[in-house]
């Protein structure tokens, strides 16, 4: 009876927590091109393009709906015999270069190839001004007599002279 109540226990528990398991929540497999030609092509156009979902994945790379169709879009592209620069044209007239991981170097993407090193350059001529000017600002602490002479004094392993009552 203890043996038979242990085994019903086991089922309810797979039962109720069957659905949770990985494999119970795996989803299709990515289709492959029946060309494996096809499919290291396709591999390699999209390691070079950014999904535009993740924007730090490549498409590649990309789990993302938008990156699945855009993976079946240039497999049909591949399909049909474009060669790999138009397959990335088509890509960049539709999306813009952003889809590109390396953009090429034109007056609209200076900002993007060149900004950091602006920014840099922004960042220590602002610190060398900052620091000029803190340091015209500091001036020396001045001393009071009665402070000088203590100081020497301490210098000097002397005990200060007192003071006189005048």
């Amino acid at each position: 009876m203890k043996a038979f109540r242990v085994t019903l226990a086991t089922c309810a528990a797979a039962l109720l927590l069957g659905p949770l398991s990985p494999t119970a929540q795996a989803g299709e497999a990515t289709p492959m091109a029946e060309n494996p030609a096809v499919e290291a092509r396709l591999i390699a156009i999209s390691e070079e393009l950014r999904c535009l979902v993740c924007q730090n994945e490549s498409l590649a790379g990309s789990r993302a709906e938008l990156a699945e169709d855009l993976r079946r879009e240039v497999r049909k592209l591949i399909q049909d015999g474009k060669t790999d620069p138009e397959i990335k044209d088509y890509l960049v007239a539709r999306y813009g270069d952003f889809v590109l991981y390396r953009p090429p170097v034109k007056p609209t993407t200076w900002l993007l190839w060149f900004g950091p090193f602006g920014l840099m350059a922004g960042a220590v001529i602002g610190l060398i001004l900052y620091l000029r000017r803190r340091a015209t600002r500091v001036e020396p602490a001045r001393l009071s007599a009665a402070d000088r002479a203590s100081a020497e004094a301490l210098l000097a392993d002397t005990p200060p002279r007192p003071k006189d009552p005048a």
